[in-house]
């Protein structure tokens, strides 16, 4: 069975998503420190309990995950379920990587990027081949659907391809040419979507100001679930370390309707 050190596989995993290069709401790369040598990894969308009991159960050396834990301006304390969270890695010597914005961001591994594959979305490219894009850190993808040409069926697209019932605000018959997307909970930033000139946003949440934006700005909206639109980037690092290195990576999709 082959196997990598813990130092090897952090080093090639914040080098693959230049985790420095982002000033983030929690810290990129490995927060919880276990055993010296990994052959196995469970792979999934965020770290909670059930996912690092599944974790044990298959005798995994190391979890690696989207969102992770220590949030900025979170209750330091450690009770409750953070405890319990944080004891179980403890007890199983359970390595813990978290990549938050690095994995949204990633031009070929990340979130946006395998939405758009998952959704058939054609990414706009500046001259370098580069993602064009909007919004803070360059965040939100810009791009145009290959075959929906309205709101509506954009939706229908959308709710067959994640198995999940989106929200969406704005005339269904509306024809759509260019589109804006960020995956999670990023409907903040419809407006930098609404000024690059996108017919259609879509995220994963929605706020209730999001709704006066959409109907007030003319800017189709639709939020697609926040676990149901970040489950790709993590799948294709996992498949990506699994590649590298020779080791298992397995995913598990531990449901949230959110």
């Amino acid at each position: 069975m082959n196997q990598v050190s813990r130092q090897e596989l952090g080093h090639w995993l914040d080098t693959t998503l230049q985790a420095q290069r982002f000033r983030d709401y929690c810290p990129n790369g490995l927060q919880v420190e276990g055993k010296g040598t990994i052959s196995h990894i469970i792979a999934g969308v965020t770290a909670s309990e059930a996912l690092i009991r599944a974790a044990i159960e298959k005798k995994a050396d190391a979890i690696l995950v989207h969102h992770g834990w220590f949030w900025k301006n979170e209750d330091p304390c450690i009770r409750g379920p953070k405890r319990t969270r944080l004891s179980l890695a403890l007890q199983y010597e359970l390595n813990l990587w978290a990549y938050h914005l690095p994995l949204d961001a990633h031009p070929v591994l990340g979130n946006n990027a395998q939405l758009a594959r998952v959704l058939g979305f054609e990414p706009e490219r500046n001259e370098a081949g580069e993602p064009l894009t909007c919004g803070p850190d360059g965040l939100v993808w810009l791009g145009r659907p290959t075959r929906a040409k309205t709101l509506g069926k954009l939706g229908d697209e959308v709710c067959n391809a994640l198995q999940r019932t989106p929200l969406i605000v704005g005339n269904l018959q509306q024809p759509i040419d260019r589109i804006a997307w960020c995956t999670g909970g990023a409907q903040g930033f419809i407006e930098a979507a609404s000024a690059a000139g996108a017919q259609v946003y879509i995220t994963g949440e929605a706020s209730e100001q999001t709704f006066h934006w959409a109907q007030e700005t003319g800017i189709g909206f639709i939020a697609a679930g926040h676990h149901a639109t970040e489950r790709y980037g993590i799948q294709a690092l996992g498949d990506a370390v699994a590649a590298q290195f020779g080791i298992q990576v397995e995913f598990i999709d531990v449901n949230n309707p959110i």
